[in-house]
């Protein structure tokens, strides 16, 4: 009798401690498959009648107990392998950080010139740069918590659903974070590596709790995205040139139109979040249509600068202007009706501008020999203007005078022509 009850005792509380650890983590139904097992009934006989009876059992039926039971673990693991998947995709905005990573590498290809392109480089920026991202994506939604669970585009994100645990992002955002610095450090240069923690911190630190402060939070987030194609060049020439400087001013004028036009359709979500838009002071939508018009003027002569240059040939001129005339359509009809159907097509063609932009820049590129680094005005050493220098300091063989003789006082007599063996 009294180890029957032993035994009894013994079983509900492995039941206890299992229906304890289920409530553990109650958000997560590949934790609690993870974290409870099937127990087995309470027998009536003795344990010595157990015992025998368990060394007397089928052997097939152990293995099928036994394989079923493992196949439950492996199924458990698989399911909660997903749903971390999903929360990191979703704490980092893979998408945008896609972008992101899209414009450092079309930088890296620029600032490549007419040497060949190394693939290995161009994977390590794009690993950092995605890193980078990830990180201060991760960040800004672990600052935002409340203000994404009152909207309607955010609430379901991981950490306001509740899905993931605030120290398991951060952990995530430092590791992402620290990792890529250290990839573009390692693999790089140090310019491409400070650059990419400058736009982290700006972007995590600046930019995110400005949102709350006021309008000019939009112009410091242009200033964010500009600088991952300035990163890219950087990564691959180890200067900063003006060369370098054109598509982060494209970059910087296309964000004011796009994100203009997003404020705009999610005014009442921004509104409810309690962040400072300028689309929450102009409910006509005229003044924000307004900024996004003149920003799209500034972006046309930005295909004549970089043929002035020598970043790219003539065509893309053309082509800049016919693009940034089409955007500029798109915000004046915007200006004129100030509808969100108008609104909805700028923030479509401000999606088709970028990617339109950026192909016509590596189709048409062209090197540019005569760039000069502003880091070398800055004072700071530069190995590749230095080699730049050097070349350009040696002199082309040494002519006879004849030659030059014939040519200015006689010009209608040929030049002679020497032959040396």
């Amino acid at each position: 009798m009294w180890r029957r009850s032993a035994v009894s005792r013994f079983s509900s509380r492995i039941s206890l401690s299992s229906s304890s650890s289920s409530r553990l983590i109650p958000w997560s139904r590949e934790l609690c498959a993870v974290n409870t097992f099937p127990q087995p009934p309470p027998s009536s006989e003795p344990t010595a009648n157990l015992a025998i009876s368990g060394a007397g059992s089928d052997p097939n039926r152990v293995l099928t107990s036994g394989a079923a039971a493992a196949t439950s673990r492996i199924a458990a693991a698989a399911g909660l392998g997903h749903h971390y998947a999903r929360c990191y995709w979703e704490l980092s905005k893979a998408r945008l950080s896609m972008l992101v990573v899209a414009t450092s590498g079309t930088g890296y290809i620029l600032g490549t010139g007419n040497a060949a392109v190394d693939l290995a480089g161009l994977c390590y920026t794009c690993a950092g740069t995605m890193m980078i991202a990830a990180s201060a994506n991760s960040l800004n939604q672990i600052f935002e918590i409340s203000n994404d669970a009152k909207m309607k585009r955010t609430m379901r994100r991981p950490l306001p659903s509740g899905r993931m645990s605030v120290p398991h992002a951060v952990a995530w955002a430092t590791i992402a974070g620290a990792s890529g610095a250290c990839l573009l450090a390692t693999k790089t240069n140090m310019v491409a590596a400070g650059l990419a923690s400058a736009n982290l911190v700006l972007y995590a630190f600046v930019y995110t709790p400005l949102k709350q402060l006021h309008p000019v939070n939009t112009w410091v987030g242009a200033v964010v995205g500009a600088i991952p194609p300035l990163l890219g060049w950087a990564a691959a020439s180890g200067e900063i040139s003006y060369n370098s400087m054109i598509l982060p001013a494209a970059l910087y004028f296309w964000q004011i139109p796009h994100f203009m036009a997003l404020a705009h359709l999610c005014r009442d979500d921004y509104a409810a979040g309690g962040y400072k838009m300028l689309s929450l002071f102009d409910p006509s939508g005229k003044r924000i249509a307004a900024v996004a018009l003149r920003n799209c003027f500034y972006m046309v002569p930005l295909g004549f600068i970089a043929y002035d240059w020598g970043l790219t040939s003539s065509w893309f001129c053309l082509e800049s202007t016919l693009l940034t005339m089409a955007i500029a359509a798109t915000a004046f009809s915007f200006y004129r009706h100030g509808t969100m159907e108008k609104a909805r097509k700028m923030f479509h063609a401000s999606l088709l501008f970028l990617p339109v932009f950026m192909s016509g820049l590596l189709i048409h590129r062209v090197y540019d020999e005569d760039k000069q680094p502003l880091l070398e005005a800055a004072g700071l050493p530069n190995s590749a203007s230095s080699e730049v220098k050097t070349q350009r300091r040696k002199k082309r063989p040494a002519q006879p005078p004849v030659a030059y003789a014939s040519a200015a006082p006689f010009p209608f007599l040929p030049a002679p022509s020497f032959y040396s063996p």
